[in-house]
Protein backbone atom coordinates (compact mmCIF):
# COMPACT_ATOMS: atom_id res chain seq x y z
CA UNK A 1 0.00 0.00 0.00
CA UNK A 2 1.41 3.52 0.75
CA UNK A 3 4.25 4.14 3.55
CA UNK A 4 3.86 7.38 5.73
CA UNK A 5 6.27 9.29 2.74
CA UNK A 6 4.28 7.79 -0.31
CA UNK A 7 2.98 10.67 -1.98
CA UNK A 8 -0.43 9.93 -4.85
CA UNK A 9 -1.42 12.00 -7.35
CA UNK A 10 -5.33 12.57 -7.49
CA UNK A 11 -6.37 9.67 -10.05
CA UNK A 12 -4.58 7.46 -7.59
CA UNK A 13 -6.27 9.23 -4.12
CA UNK A 14 -9.45 8.86 -6.47
CA UNK A 15 -9.34 5.29 -6.93
CA UNK A 16 -8.39 4.12 -3.61
CA UNK A 17 -11.22 5.65 -1.42
CA UNK A 18 -14.19 5.63 -4.60
CA UNK A 19 -14.60 9.33 -5.51
CA UNK A 20 -13.55 11.22 -8.44
CA UNK A 21 -10.83 13.94 -8.88
CA UNK A 22 -13.33 16.55 -9.22
CA UNK A 23 -14.60 15.62 -5.54
CA UNK A 24 -11.08 15.62 -4.19
CA UNK A 25 -11.07 19.39 -5.78
CA UNK A 26 -14.13 20.33 -4.09
CA UNK A 27 -13.19 18.78 -0.78
CA UNK A 28 -9.96 21.26 -1.42
CA UNK A 29 -12.46 24.33 -2.57
CA UNK A 30 -14.34 23.65 0.63
CA UNK A 31 -11.14 23.37 3.34
CA UNK A 32 -11.98 20.22 3.96
CA UNK A 33 -8.60 18.87 2.29
CA UNK A 34 -5.63 20.15 2.29
CA UNK A 35 -4.59 21.50 -0.66
CA UNK A 36 -1.60 19.74 -2.02
CA UNK A 37 1.67 20.45 -3.71
CA UNK A 38 2.33 19.83 -7.42
CA UNK A 39 4.68 17.76 -9.14
CA UNK A 40 7.14 19.02 -11.67
CA UNK A 41 4.13 18.23 -13.99
CA UNK A 42 1.51 20.01 -12.15
CA UNK A 43 0.05 17.34 -10.75
CA UNK A 44 -1.32 17.32 -7.47
CA UNK A 45 0.43 14.83 -5.25
CA UNK A 46 -1.12 14.07 -1.96
CA UNK A 47 0.60 12.43 0.98
CA UNK A 48 -0.38 9.18 2.32
CA UNK A 49 -2.55 10.99 5.13
CA UNK A 50 -5.04 11.82 2.66
CA UNK A 51 -5.99 8.60 2.40
CA UNK A 52 -7.16 8.64 5.59
CA UNK A 53 -8.76 12.13 5.29
CA UNK A 54 -10.78 11.55 2.51
CA UNK A 55 -12.31 8.31 4.31
CA UNK A 56 -13.04 10.06 7.70
CA UNK A 57 -14.54 12.58 5.18
CA UNK A 58 -16.89 9.97 3.60
CA UNK A 59 -17.58 8.01 6.99
CA UNK A 60 -18.82 11.50 8.41
CA UNK A 61 -20.96 12.84 5.65
CA UNK A 62 -22.25 9.26 5.86
CA UNK A 63 -22.79 9.98 9.77
CA UNK A 64 -24.86 12.97 8.90
CA UNK A 65 -22.31 15.25 9.07
CA UNK A 66 -22.44 18.08 6.49
CA UNK A 67 -19.73 19.77 4.61
CA UNK A 68 -19.91 22.73 6.96
CA UNK A 69 -19.57 21.34 9.89
CA UNK A 70 -16.56 19.47 8.78
CA UNK A 71 -14.51 22.06 7.42
CA UNK A 72 -15.30 23.94 10.83
CA UNK A 73 -14.12 20.84 12.24
CA UNK A 74 -11.10 19.87 10.44
CA UNK A 75 -10.42 23.76 10.32
CA UNK A 76 -9.99 23.76 14.33
CA UNK A 77 -8.01 20.65 14.14
CA UNK A 78 -5.81 21.93 11.79
CA UNK A 79 -5.07 24.82 12.89
CA UNK A 80 -4.07 22.73 16.46
CA UNK A 81 -7.02 22.53 18.27
CA UNK A 82 -9.26 19.78 19.68
CA UNK A 83 -12.71 19.70 18.58
CA UNK A 84 -14.22 16.80 20.37
CA UNK A 85 -16.88 18.44 21.97
CA UNK A 86 -17.77 19.80 18.66
CA UNK A 87 -18.15 16.68 16.94
CA UNK A 88 -20.14 15.58 19.88
CA UNK A 89 -22.27 17.80 19.71
CA UNK A 90 -22.89 17.33 16.13
CA UNK A 91 -23.14 13.87 16.32
CA UNK A 92 -25.73 14.42 19.17
CA UNK A 93 -28.17 16.52 16.88
CA UNK A 94 -27.80 14.02 13.85
CA UNK A 95 -28.78 11.70 16.16
CA UNK A 96 -31.71 13.31 17.56
CA UNK A 97 -32.88 14.19 14.35
CA UNK A 98 -32.38 10.79 12.86
CA UNK A 99 -34.94 9.47 15.60
CA UNK A 100 -37.08 12.31 14.36
CA UNK A 101 -37.19 10.82 11.06
CA UNK A 102 -37.36 7.33 12.06
CA UNK A 103 -40.45 8.55 14.08
CA UNK A 104 -41.82 10.33 10.95
CA UNK A 105 -41.39 7.38 8.70
CA UNK A 106 -42.69 4.69 11.15
CA UNK A 107 -45.96 6.81 11.66
CA UNK A 108 -45.83 7.24 7.69
CA UNK A 109 -45.92 3.28 7.06
CA UNK A 110 -48.59 2.91 9.75
CA UNK A 111 -50.53 5.31 7.96
CA UNK A 112 -49.83 3.87 4.33
CA UNK A 113 -50.61 0.35 6.05
CA UNK A 114 -53.94 1.37 6.23
CA UNK A 115 -54.28 2.98 3.30
CA UNK A 116 -52.87 -0.05 1.38
CA UNK A 117 -55.42 -1.98 3.46
CA UNK A 118 -58.56 0.15 2.12
CA UNK A 119 -57.23 -0.19 -1.31
CA UNK A 120 -57.17 -4.14 -1.18
CA UNK A 121 -61.00 -3.95 -0.31
CA UNK A 122 -61.69 -1.13 -2.80
CA UNK A 123 -60.00 -2.51 -5.45
CA UNK A 124 -61.62 -6.17 -4.55
CA UNK A 125 -64.59 -4.81 -4.51
CA UNK A 126 -64.52 -3.12 -8.19
CA UNK A 127 -65.67 -4.36 -11.11
CA UNK A 128 -62.77 -5.55 -13.92
CA UNK A 129 -62.00 -3.39 -15.85
CA UNK A 130 -63.50 -0.16 -14.09
CA UNK A 131 -61.33 2.85 -12.06
CA UNK A 132 -61.69 2.63 -8.21
CA UNK A 133 -60.33 5.90 -7.63
CA UNK A 134 -57.66 4.92 -5.46
CA UNK A 135 -55.27 8.16 -6.20
CA UNK A 136 -58.89 10.70 -5.99
CA UNK A 137 -59.35 9.21 -2.33
CA UNK A 138 -56.47 10.45 -0.98
CA UNK A 139 -57.54 13.76 -1.28
CA UNK A 140 -61.19 13.33 -0.21
CA UNK A 141 -61.44 15.25 3.18
CA UNK A 142 -60.04 12.97 6.53
CA UNK A 143 -59.07 13.38 10.06
CA UNK A 144 -56.25 11.90 10.02
CA UNK A 145 -53.35 14.33 8.74
CA UNK A 146 -51.53 14.13 5.38
CA UNK A 147 -49.45 10.98 4.36
CA UNK A 148 -45.79 12.12 3.78
CA UNK A 149 -44.37 15.64 3.44
CA UNK A 150 -42.99 18.27 0.89
CA UNK A 151 -39.27 17.85 2.15
CA UNK A 152 -36.77 17.15 -0.30
CA UNK A 153 -39.18 18.46 -3.41
CA UNK A 154 -40.68 15.11 -3.41
CA UNK A 155 -44.79 14.47 -3.92
CA UNK A 156 -45.86 12.17 -1.31
CA UNK A 157 -49.34 10.59 -1.10
CA UNK A 158 -51.90 12.94 0.46
CA UNK A 159 -51.25 15.65 -2.53
CA UNK A 160 -52.85 16.65 -5.20
CA UNK A 161 -52.06 15.31 -8.29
Amino acid sequence: MTGPATMMRSGVLARLTGVSTDTLRYYERRGLLPCPPRDASGYRCYPSSALTRVRVIQQALDAGFTIVDLARVFGQRDAGGAPCREVLRIATARLHELDERIAGLSALRTQLGRVVGEWEKRVAATPAGRRAGLLDGLAAESSEPRLGSRRRGRRALGQKM
